[in-house]
């Protein structure tokens, strides 16, 4: 029997329609979208209003599948916003780093177990390129952006505004293929609490905007001191961690002074049940995570 690989690929559109992910074509033997761009648009059809991007045009109709995918063998983009998808890109390093460097599935393993969790066991893709995608499912009424290096180095998110390739599409790197059955785990409190986008204090008068930022930042202080000072065992490391990272970006953003953080969730820590080494180790390297990545994130908002 003859391989049809228009056949396979519509059929692996029409699985993933199936699940609830929303799915656009991307160009034979790729990993671009074929739909036009802009410049392009007879703002016809489906563009008549304006022009409609990938995002926007993806869908689970079936007849719409079977339309677009009956010109061509296109390759099979998932949109994961529309989708509900927060999905991990877990990559490897490229061929010139160091060849001790760790791939991004060893980063994100260790950053689960410094969390005090598994990695997640859900539907799971290994790349054209032998990296991992791990989907995850994003609660209810959440809206999360994608992430470049915010989660560690070779680990990236996608949700809304990106894509992923799905299962059974083929580049000149090789073919997405599923590693797993196809269910989606909802994604955990722990690595959405450092997705989220950091709460920014209430706007004021130009006169109060210091003042009223070290307020807010003295009670996001005091709820994550009492948070980590009153965890459960099973549970301590993981709040001092998930506390840490949060505080950091006021450190860096010069709303909280970093010895005064460190000291705080120390004594919070210690009063938890941690050893003093186990506290001071957890909040250097999540201390120093935090900041590096949201030092200039108030002057862009």
């Amino acid at each position: 029997m003859t391989h049809d690989p228009r056949t396979a690929l519509l059929r692996a559109a029409l699985d993933a329609a199936e699940r609830g992910w929303h799915v656009f074509p991307l160009r034979p033997g790729t990993k671009r979208p074929a739909l036009h761009g802009e410049a392009a648009c007879a703002r016809v059809g489906s563009c008549e209003a304006g022009h409609r991007k990938w995002e926007q045009r993806a869908t689970t109709d079936p007849d719409r599948i079977q339309a677009a995918w009956s010109q061509a063998p296109f390759n099979v983009g998932i949109a994961t916003g529309p989708s509900g998808l927060v999905v991990v890109d877990l990559d490897l390093p490229k061929d010139n780093s160091s060849a001790d460097a760790p791939c991004g599935a060893a980063t994100f393993a260790a950053l689960c177990e410094r969390a005090g969790h598994a990695v997640p066991d859900t539907y799971r893709i290994r790349t054209a390129s032998g990296g991992e995608h791990l989907y995850l499912t994003a609660p209810d009424g959440i809206r999360l952006a994608n992430t470049a290096g915010t989660i560690g180095e070779l680990v990236d998110t996608r949700a809304w505004g990106g894509y992923v390739v799905a299962a059974g599409s083929t580049t000149d790197a090789g073919t997405y293929e599923a590693l797993c059955a196809p269910v989606a785990a909802p994604l955990p409190a722990w690595l959405h609490s450092i997705l989220q986008p950091a709460r920014r204090a209430p706007k004021a008068p130009s006169v109060a905007v210091a003042g009223q930022s070290r307020r807010y930042a003295d009670v996001a202080l005091a709820d994550e001191t009492r948070n980590v000072a009153t965890a459960q065992l099973g549970q301590r490391e993981r709040k001092l961690f998930v506390a840490a990272r949060a505080l950091g970006r006021f450190v860096a953003w010069g709303d909280l002074p970093r010895h005064e953080v460190e000291q705080a969730l120390q004594e919070a820590g210690e009063a938890a049940g941690l050893t003093v080494a186990e506290c001071r180790s957890t909040l250097r390297s999540a201390l120093n995570w935090s900041i590096t990545h949201n030092s200039g994130r108030r002057d862009a908002a």
